[in-house]
């Protein structure tokens, strides 16, 4: 895979007019409503998984916005926080589709940021209590340059969008080079009306990984 890391990416972009604006707006938000995650948690999915690591793409909606959760890891919470419905449906969907147990007890999902999984949302920031209120041009001018970088890579990635707002973002991934495996959303909302349960979507990506050359991921957080 390139040798650029994020850190060179985000040097260019930060040179961008859109940066200042984006910077700008947060500077605002968190000087005067109360926002998720913390500021410092913001770029957190990228410092714990290098580009050059990258194996799959978990792209969801917007960070939780109830208080103590959401932490800078897309669907991930803090160790020590009760798991939000969606994140309990994804590890019922791990469970079925693996035949494995999952820790109930921890969702903390960094085991799976630091074996490659970049777990991103389209959204990065929200106001407490105020779900996608953050949408801004920003976010969108910012994560076409993620996802061109992502799709530039030479080694095969696996792009699981989870959602209406994830699938957006298809017609920028080359098909016929990365894996795109297409999903509702598991909040229960979208889980509960199809298109979550059953789709296998873990056991996918691996297959596809292995078929690679590529180490599968250790989906499960519960080990023997």
């Amino acid at each position: 895979m390139s040798q650029i890391q994020w850190n060179d990416l985000f040097a260019i972009e930060k040179q961008k007019p859109y940066w200042q604006t984006w910077m700008a707006f947060l500077d605002v938000e968190y000087s005067t409503q109360t926002i998720f995650p913390l500021r410092e948690n913001v770029f957190k999915a990228f410092e714990l998984c290098p580009l050059p690591q990258v194996k799959v793409v978990i792209l969801g909606q917007d960070p939780y916005h109830q208080p103590n959760q959401a932490h800078g890891l897309s669907f991930s919470v803090p160790l020590g926080i009760p798991l939000p419905r969606s994140l309990r449906n994804i590890y019922k969907e791990i469970e079925h589709d693996l035949t494995v147990s999952m820790n109930y007890e921890s969702g903390d999902l960094s085991y799976l940021a630091k074996q490659g999984v970049l777990l991103l949302n389209t959204v990065l920031t929200v106001r407490e209590g105020q779900p996608l209120s953050h949408q801004h041009a920003c976010y969108e001018l910012f994560f076409k340059r993620i996802m061109q970088i992502l799709n530039e890579s030479p080694s095969p990635i696996v792009f699981m969008l989870w959602g209406q707002k994830a699938h957006r973002y298809r017609s920028w991934i080359n098909a016929t080079q990365h894996a795109i495996i297409e999903t509702n959303h598991p909040s229960p909302l979208s889980a509960n009306r199809g298109g979550w349960f059953n789709t296998k979507p873990f056991s996918r990506a691996n297959t596809f990984l292995v078929q690679a050359g590529i180490r599968p991921i250790q989906w499960a957080n519960s080990f023997p």
